[in-house]
């Protein structure tokens, strides 16, 4: 579950080769395993490998020599002079007895397989030239791809697209996968990725510490909250949910029953007095309370019950939202600001943030897409094709002093601290109006029942993919908290909880 940035997976590399596992038996394990891969994606028909000048090509040699010892036709087009070659990809180099291709598209041909081996994850500069040409016939021709570690073309920390990337069918990368397989672009040039052993000790990962994970149920299973046969309504947390006027409840509403779904005891929608026979006419668990300003919202709040509060959707734009955020704050509530709640502070975001960080250990998460986004980080927002999501995401955190999210089919969450996790589990029809007041009433739920910011907001995105995946193609927003019950019912059953 762990995901290694490229400095990172050079530095495992460099600590199990310190501990006499030498660089070339990893890579003729990488090499031994892309051939297990291709061999599995084509039983015949001939095979051609792309290799570049380094590592990654080196393990395009050992696959291209294990091919050709279990009976399988294969060529090896080359970058540059075999002669050139240096380090273990020269040894690999010569474990290949026959003769290299020119570096030239058309002697690809019509093959049943092409392997990727030309760039590694550590491509930081645009593709130009020969490679680029070599890229474009490779995306042309019409045969499977197999890419080694990462396509071609992709920064393996920030997922770019380096001016022109191979479009892969199945990536193999070693001992953990990197950003770029998670972020977009880059997932989707990957395909199916797949990771291979190549010998490396996993107990390099204490040693390295990496702060990013791929946001599955192994990151945050011991912090996911499971009711109690003893329990009660009252000990799984109460949380308040700010409303819009009367023209703009529904969002409010959505949030509200996600909320409920995720595992919160009680929710009360907080309405102002000219929607609240909408709200109520609309609602049925979810309690209803007449609230107009924030004084009467910070009267609700000294009930020490309600303990998490939804500020966001459909809250309206100006001053009266910026009131209501400030006094949850002030009331040191679990909090998830979305939406308006977000907008609402576009003009003085130091503001929001001076605040959350006046609120003693606060469990804030915020929750924007990439259009609103800019409006609080507008320098962290610039992309630089170099800078990744995950990179500009833990750096809001760091200033924002809470969790952010933002959101997309590459959700990132980041907290100050610098953990982060990437959700790679969203379908596409996950993008439709409404669904992100249901993620951060579902957040919210989660810090309602004493989950952590940070857990609480990884556990709501996957949880918020899955519940997507359940309902299927033709979602609306309405469906997500419905098909939580079977998200719960299978994630009890890998947890083995009895219900």
């Amino acid at each position: 579950m762990e995901v290694l940035t490229t400095a990172e997976m050079e530095r495992a590399d460099r600590l199990t080769i310190a501990a006499g596992t030498p660089g070339f038996a990893l890579m003729l394990s990488a090499g031994q395993a892309v051939a297990e891969a291709a061999m599995e994606l084509v039983e015949e028909g001939p095979i051609v490998v792309v290799a570049g000048p380094g590592n990654n090509g080196g393990d395009g040699f050992v696959a291209a020599a294990e091919l050709s010892a279990r009976g399988r036709e294969v060529s090896v087009i080359l970058l540059c002079d075999r002669d050139s070659l240096q380090g273990d990809a020269a040894s690999a180099a010569k474990g290949w007895k026959h003769p290299v291709l020119p570096f030239n598209p058309q002697a690809i041909g019509k093959p049943a397989l092409i392997i990727d081996a030309l760039f590694g994850a550590g491509l930081n500069r645009p593709v130009k030239d020969a490679p680029h040409d070599m890229i474009e016939a490779i995306n042309a021709n019409g045969a499977p791809v197999l890419a080694v570690d990462l396509p071609s073309g992709i920064n393996g920390t920030s997922g770019s697209v380096m001016g022109i990337a191979v479009r892969a069918t199945e990536t193999v990368t070693f001992f953990r996968r990197k950003p770029a397989h998670l972020l977009l672009p880059g997932r989707i040039h990957c395909g199916r990725v797949r990771v291979a052993d190549i010998g490396i000790n996993p107990g390099v990962i204490e040693e390295i510490k990496p702060q990013a994970f791929e946001n599955v149920p192994d990151t945050w299973r011991t912090s996911f909250p499971v009711p109690k046969i003893d329990g009660h309504k009252y000990a799984r947390g109460h949380t308040i949910v700010v409303s819009g006027d009367v023209a703009a409840t529904g969002a409010a509403r959505m949030s509200a029953r996600g909320a409920l779904r995720a595992g919160a005891g009680l929710v009360t929608l907080a309405s102002p007095r000219d929607a609240l026979i909408v709200n109520a006419a609309a609602l049925t668990a979810v309690m209803v309370r007449p609230i107009d300003t924030p004084v009467e919202f910070a009267e609700l709040l000294t009930d020490k019950r309600l303990n998490t509060c939804v500020i966001g959707p459909g809250a309206g734009l100006g001053q009266r939202t910026r009131d209501f955020v400030l006094t949850a704050l002030s009331a040191q509530r679990g909090l998830v600001l979305d939406a308006d709640a977000l907008t609402s502070f576009a003009e003085a975001p130091d503001h929001l943030f001076e605040a959350i960080k006046a609120s003693h250990d606060p469990q804030v998460v915020l929750t924007p897409h990439e259009g609103e986004f800019p409006r609080l980080f507008s320098d962290i927002s610039n992309k630089h094709p170099l800078r990744s999501k995950l990179e500009r995401v833990r750096a809001a955190a760091e200033r924002a002093g809470g969790v952010v999210l933002l959101k997309g089919p590459d959700t990132v969450v980041a907290s100050p601290d610098g953990r982060a996790t990437i959700a790679a589990n969203a379908p596409p029809w996950l993008a439709t109006a409404g669904a992100g007041d249901v993620l951060s009433g579902m957040i919210a739920g989660l810090l309602a029942q004493g989950v952590p910011a940070f857990e609480a907001a990884s556990i709501g995105v996957w949880m918020h993919g899955e519940a997507a995946r359940e309902a299927g193609p033709g979602l609306i927003a309405e469906d997500l908290p419905e098909t939580l019950p079977a998200v719960f019912r299978r994630l009890y059953d890998e947890l083995g909880v009895d219900y």
